[in-house]
């Protein structure tokens, strides 16, 4: 399974401006009763703000990207359900454990490839567009879009399903795909090659690969 730089260039810079900023609310987790694009505009502002004034990330340290994503962002994201729709109908397959782990590696792969791309953003902006939901659904589509100075707007939309906790996002589309779509077709490939097994070890030997790459900074 190759794991392109086109789909790492592709999801890269909106993929992590999507998740740091949701590091910084962790500690405090949203309310159940937030409204699912109330807490996307929420968390985008601070993304934004982070990105901005934090100068070890501006200076480009992975590492502590990495850190805060790794520590804090797990309460808003739903791997499991990101993992489980990437594997499509071999997700029924697998073992409980084979889930656990195939789990546990995809969410490694996404936070590693794109931890490093936070230091890219200097003057995005978001804006929201009014969001098309019943009271009493369940499931949402958060659309936005993110104004460059240069080029043309990126379209970012967010699927969310409500849990106990919240709202938690589950899959994010740039310019028209979805990253689970993205990953579906090489999982599919690899799958059908090596089974589940083959897919985790694929997984986790890119993932041991990007620990041991260096970062451009590191803190203590």
């Amino acid at each position: 399974m190759k794991f392109t730089t086109s789909i790492k260039n592709f999801f890269a810079q909106i993929f992590v401006l999507a998740l740091v900023g949701l590091t910084l609310n962790a500690p405090a987790l949203a309310a159940a009763d937030e409204a699912p694009d109330a807490m996307v505009k929420r968390i985008s502002q601070e993304i934004l703000d982070l990105a901005k004034n934090d100068k070890e990330i501006q200076a480009g340290n992975q590492k502590r990207v990495y850190d805060l994503v790794e520590s804090k962002i797990l309460p808003y994201i739903d791997f499991q359900r990101m993992t489980s729709l990437a594997a499509g109908k071999n997700w029924r397959d697998a073992t409980p454990d084979q889930q656990q782990q195939l789990t546990k590696e995809f969410r490694t792969l996404l936070v590693f490839t794109y931890s490093g791309a936070i230091s890219q953003i200097k003057d995005q902006r978001v804006e929201f567009k009014p969001m098309r939901a019943a009271p009493e659904d369940t499931e949402v589509e958060v659309r936005s879009q993110v104004i460059q100075s240069r080029g043309d707007p990126i379209q970012l939309n967010y699927r969310l399903a409500k849990s106990a906790t919240g709202w938690k996002i589950y899959d994010i589309n740039v310019l028209g795909a979805w990253l689970v779509e993205t990953y579906k077709g090489t999982f599919t490939e690899s799958i059908s090659k090596s089974g589940i097994d083959g897919l985790i070890k694929t997984l986790s030997d890119k993932n041991k690969k990007l620990a041991a790459a260096p970062n451009k900074s590191t803190s203590k």
